[in-house]
Protein backbone atom coordinates (compact mmCIF):
# COMPACT_ATOMS: atom_id res chain seq x y z
CA UNK A 1 0.00 0.00 0.00
CA UNK A 2 1.27 3.43 -0.82
CA UNK A 3 -0.62 5.61 1.65
CA UNK A 4 -1.41 8.19 -1.07
CA UNK A 5 -4.57 9.52 0.57
CA UNK A 6 -5.04 11.24 3.91
CA UNK A 7 -5.59 9.18 7.04
CA UNK A 8 -9.21 8.23 7.66
CA UNK A 9 -11.40 10.25 10.01
CA UNK A 10 -12.82 8.39 12.99
CA UNK A 11 -16.47 9.35 13.56
CA UNK A 12 -18.06 8.35 16.87
CA UNK A 13 -21.83 8.46 16.48
CA UNK A 14 -23.72 9.35 19.67
CA UNK A 15 -21.01 8.07 22.02
CA UNK A 16 -22.29 7.64 25.56
CA UNK A 17 -19.35 7.75 27.95
CA UNK A 18 -16.47 10.19 28.04
CA UNK A 19 -14.17 7.36 29.13
CA UNK A 20 -14.90 5.49 25.92
CA UNK A 21 -14.22 8.56 23.81
CA UNK A 22 -10.86 8.88 25.56
CA UNK A 23 -10.03 5.21 25.05
CA UNK A 24 -10.94 5.50 21.37
CA UNK A 25 -8.60 8.51 21.07
CA UNK A 26 -5.82 6.46 22.64
CA UNK A 27 -6.43 3.62 20.17
CA UNK A 28 -6.34 6.08 17.28
CA UNK A 29 -3.07 7.71 18.24
CA UNK A 30 -1.42 4.32 18.82
CA UNK A 31 -1.67 3.81 15.07
CA UNK A 32 -1.17 7.32 13.76
CA UNK A 33 -4.75 8.59 13.47
CA UNK A 34 -5.50 12.01 14.94
CA UNK A 35 -8.78 13.30 13.49
CA UNK A 36 -11.86 12.47 15.55
CA UNK A 37 -15.38 13.70 14.94
CA UNK A 38 -18.26 13.29 17.37
CA UNK A 39 -21.93 13.16 16.44
CA UNK A 40 -24.23 14.28 19.27
CA UNK A 41 -22.25 12.89 22.23
CA UNK A 42 -24.73 12.03 24.96
CA UNK A 43 -22.99 13.96 27.74
CA UNK A 44 -21.86 16.89 25.61
CA UNK A 45 -18.35 17.95 24.72
CA UNK A 46 -15.77 18.49 26.06
CA UNK A 47 -16.15 15.71 28.60
CA UNK A 48 -13.92 15.72 31.71
CA UNK A 49 -13.82 11.92 31.78
CA UNK A 50 -12.24 11.64 28.34
CA UNK A 51 -8.81 13.08 29.16
CA UNK A 52 -7.70 10.58 31.82
CA UNK A 53 -8.93 7.66 29.72
CA UNK A 54 -6.97 8.91 26.70
CA UNK A 55 -3.68 8.30 28.57
CA UNK A 56 -1.85 11.11 26.81
CA UNK A 57 -3.68 11.17 23.46
CA UNK A 58 -4.63 14.78 24.14
CA UNK A 59 -3.92 15.93 20.60
CA UNK A 60 -6.82 13.80 19.38
CA UNK A 61 -9.26 15.11 21.97
CA UNK A 62 -8.18 18.73 21.51
CA UNK A 63 -8.94 18.55 17.80
CA UNK A 64 -12.23 16.65 18.09
CA UNK A 65 -15.13 18.32 16.28
CA UNK A 66 -18.80 17.97 17.18
CA UNK A 67 -21.65 17.64 14.67
CA UNK A 68 -25.40 17.28 14.94
CA UNK A 69 -25.77 14.53 12.34
CA UNK A 70 -23.79 11.83 10.59
CA UNK A 71 -24.34 13.51 7.24
CA UNK A 72 -22.80 16.74 8.50
CA UNK A 73 -19.86 14.91 10.07
CA UNK A 74 -18.88 13.25 6.79
CA UNK A 75 -19.93 16.01 4.38
CA UNK A 76 -16.35 16.47 3.11
CA UNK A 77 -15.62 12.74 2.77
CA UNK A 78 -15.79 10.83 -0.49
CA UNK A 79 -15.64 7.39 1.13
CA UNK A 80 -17.66 6.48 4.21
CA UNK A 81 -17.51 3.12 5.95
CA UNK A 82 -19.91 1.93 8.65
CA UNK A 83 -18.74 -0.59 11.24
CA UNK A 84 -21.37 -3.13 12.22
CA UNK A 85 -21.69 -6.85 12.93
CA UNK A 86 -25.43 -6.99 12.32
CA UNK A 87 -27.40 -6.98 9.09
CA UNK A 88 -29.34 -3.78 8.72
CA UNK A 89 -31.45 -4.49 5.70
CA UNK A 90 -29.16 -2.29 3.61
CA UNK A 91 -27.41 -3.80 0.61
CA UNK A 92 -23.85 -2.53 0.54
CA UNK A 93 -20.38 -3.98 -0.05
CA UNK A 94 -19.11 -5.76 3.06
CA UNK A 95 -15.39 -5.56 3.80
CA UNK A 96 -13.00 -6.69 6.49
CA UNK A 97 -10.92 -3.98 8.20
CA UNK A 98 -7.93 -5.13 6.13
CA UNK A 99 -9.83 -4.82 2.85
CA UNK A 100 -11.24 -1.43 3.80
CA UNK A 101 -7.78 -0.18 4.76
CA UNK A 102 -6.48 -1.24 1.36
CA UNK A 103 -9.13 0.86 -0.30
CA UNK A 104 -8.43 3.88 1.90
CA UNK A 105 -4.78 3.87 0.95
CA UNK A 106 -5.52 4.17 -2.75
CA UNK A 107 -8.83 6.07 -2.81
CA UNK A 108 -8.81 9.66 -3.90
CA UNK A 109 -10.58 11.91 -1.42
CA UNK A 110 -11.06 11.64 2.31
CA UNK A 111 -12.33 8.53 4.06
CA UNK A 112 -14.35 8.29 7.27
CA UNK A 113 -15.18 5.31 9.47
CA UNK A 114 -18.39 5.39 11.51
CA UNK A 115 -18.65 3.76 14.93
CA UNK A 116 -21.96 3.52 16.73
CA UNK A 117 -22.90 4.14 20.36
CA UNK A 118 -21.70 1.63 22.91
CA UNK A 119 -25.04 0.07 23.79
CA UNK A 120 -26.71 -0.43 20.42
CA UNK A 121 -24.27 0.31 17.60
CA UNK A 122 -25.14 2.20 14.45
CA UNK A 123 -28.78 2.62 13.49
CA UNK A 124 -30.06 1.71 10.03
CA UNK A 125 -30.16 5.37 9.02
CA UNK A 126 -26.52 5.80 10.06
CA UNK A 127 -25.45 2.82 7.97
CA UNK A 128 -27.43 4.17 5.04
CA UNK A 129 -25.06 7.15 4.85
CA UNK A 130 -22.09 4.85 4.28
CA UNK A 131 -21.00 3.39 0.98
CA UNK A 132 -19.63 0.18 2.45
CA UNK A 133 -19.78 -1.84 5.66
CA UNK A 134 -16.79 -2.97 7.71
CA UNK A 135 -17.23 -6.10 9.78
CA UNK A 136 -15.11 -8.89 11.23
CA UNK A 137 -15.67 -12.62 11.70
CA UNK A 138 -16.75 -12.83 15.32
CA UNK A 139 -18.18 -15.32 17.77
CA UNK A 140 -21.90 -15.53 16.90
CA UNK A 141 -22.63 -16.27 20.54
CA UNK A 142 -20.90 -13.06 21.67
CA UNK A 143 -20.53 -10.44 18.96
CA UNK A 144 -20.00 -7.43 21.21
CA UNK A 145 -16.88 -5.29 20.81
CA UNK A 146 -16.39 -2.22 22.95
CA UNK A 147 -15.85 1.08 21.20
CA UNK A 148 -12.07 1.27 21.61
CA UNK A 149 -11.66 -2.34 20.45
CA UNK A 150 -13.58 -1.60 17.26
CA UNK A 151 -11.54 1.54 16.64
CA UNK A 152 -8.22 -0.19 17.22
CA UNK A 153 -9.07 -2.99 14.76
CA UNK A 154 -9.57 -0.49 11.95
CA UNK A 155 -6.74 1.82 12.98
CA UNK A 156 -4.26 -1.05 13.13
CA UNK A 157 -5.18 -2.33 9.68
CA UNK A 158 -4.80 1.16 8.25
CA UNK A 159 -1.41 1.57 9.92
CA UNK A 160 -0.07 -1.58 8.27
CA UNK A 161 0.12 0.30 4.98
CA UNK A 162 2.06 3.21 6.49
CA UNK A 163 5.64 3.69 7.49
CA UNK A 164 5.08 4.19 11.19
CA UNK A 165 8.24 4.17 13.26
CA UNK A 166 8.90 0.78 14.75
CA UNK A 167 10.28 0.29 18.26
CA UNK A 168 14.08 0.06 18.09
CA UNK A 169 15.36 -3.47 18.12
CA UNK A 170 17.79 -4.36 20.85
CA UNK A 171 21.20 -4.96 19.38
CA UNK A 172 22.11 -8.60 19.83
CA UNK A 173 25.66 -9.42 20.82
CA UNK A 174 27.44 -12.11 18.81
CA UNK A 175 28.16 -15.51 20.37
CA UNK A 176 31.21 -15.60 22.61
CA UNK A 177 34.48 -16.83 21.10
CA UNK A 178 35.05 -20.54 21.41
CA UNK A 179 37.90 -19.93 23.85
CA UNK A 180 35.49 -18.33 26.35
CA UNK A 181 32.98 -21.12 25.87
CA UNK A 182 35.66 -23.74 26.46
CA UNK A 183 36.57 -21.94 29.66
CA UNK A 184 32.96 -22.11 30.81
CA UNK A 185 32.72 -25.83 30.04
CA UNK A 186 35.99 -26.49 31.86
CA UNK A 187 34.72 -24.51 34.84
CA UNK A 188 31.58 -26.65 35.01
CA UNK A 189 33.59 -29.83 34.73
CA UNK A 190 36.02 -28.75 37.45
CA UNK A 191 33.12 -28.06 39.78
CA UNK A 192 31.27 -31.30 38.97
CA UNK A 193 34.22 -33.71 38.81
CA UNK A 194 34.87 -34.02 42.58
CA UNK A 195 31.14 -34.45 43.16
CA UNK A 196 30.86 -37.62 41.08
CA UNK A 197 28.80 -36.07 38.33
CA UNK A 198 30.75 -38.09 35.74
CA UNK A 199 30.34 -41.36 37.61
CA UNK A 200 30.26 -44.20 36.68
CA UNK A 201 33.38 -44.13 34.54
CA UNK A 202 31.60 -45.89 31.67
CA UNK A 203 29.22 -42.93 31.35
CA UNK A 204 31.83 -40.20 31.84
CA UNK A 205 32.39 -39.43 28.15
CA UNK A 206 28.66 -39.39 27.38
CA UNK A 207 27.98 -37.12 30.35
CA UNK A 208 30.73 -34.72 29.30
CA UNK A 209 29.36 -34.67 25.75
CA UNK A 210 25.81 -34.01 26.97
CA UNK A 211 27.03 -31.19 29.19
CA UNK A 212 28.90 -29.64 26.26
CA UNK A 213 25.79 -29.87 24.07
CA UNK A 214 23.69 -28.11 26.69
CA UNK A 215 26.20 -25.30 27.11
CA UNK A 216 26.93 -24.74 23.42
CA UNK A 217 23.36 -24.82 22.09
CA UNK A 218 22.17 -21.37 23.35
CA UNK A 219 24.99 -19.43 21.66
CA UNK A 220 25.86 -17.44 24.80
CA UNK A 221 27.45 -14.03 24.21
CA UNK A 222 30.51 -12.97 26.19
CA UNK A 223 28.45 -11.18 28.85
CA UNK A 224 26.32 -14.25 29.43
CA UNK A 225 29.39 -16.48 29.63
CA UNK A 226 30.91 -14.06 32.15
CA UNK A 227 27.70 -14.15 34.20
CA UNK A 228 27.67 -17.95 34.28
CA UNK A 229 31.33 -18.04 35.26
CA UNK A 230 30.50 -15.64 38.09
CA UNK A 231 27.71 -17.93 39.27
CA UNK A 232 30.07 -20.91 39.31
CA UNK A 233 32.75 -18.93 41.17
CA UNK A 234 30.20 -17.93 43.80
CA UNK A 235 29.20 -21.56 44.27
CA UNK A 236 32.87 -22.57 44.61
CA UNK A 237 33.50 -19.94 47.30
CA UNK A 238 30.43 -21.09 49.17
CA UNK A 239 31.59 -24.69 49.08
CA UNK A 240 35.06 -23.76 50.34
CA UNK A 241 33.59 -21.79 53.22
CA UNK A 242 31.31 -24.63 54.37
Amino acid sequence: MSGQSEPPIIVLVRPQLGENIGKAARAMLNFGLTEMRLVSPRDGWPNPSAGPAASGADVVLAGAQVFESVSEAVSDCAHVYATTVRKRGVTKPVLTPHEAAGEMHVNQGRSAILFGPERSGLETDDVAVARAIITVPINPEFGSLNLAQAVILCAYEWSRGCELAQPPMEELLPPAPQEELEGLIAHFEALLEPRSYFFPAGRADANRRNLRNVLTKPGWNHLEVRTLRGVLSTIERSIRND
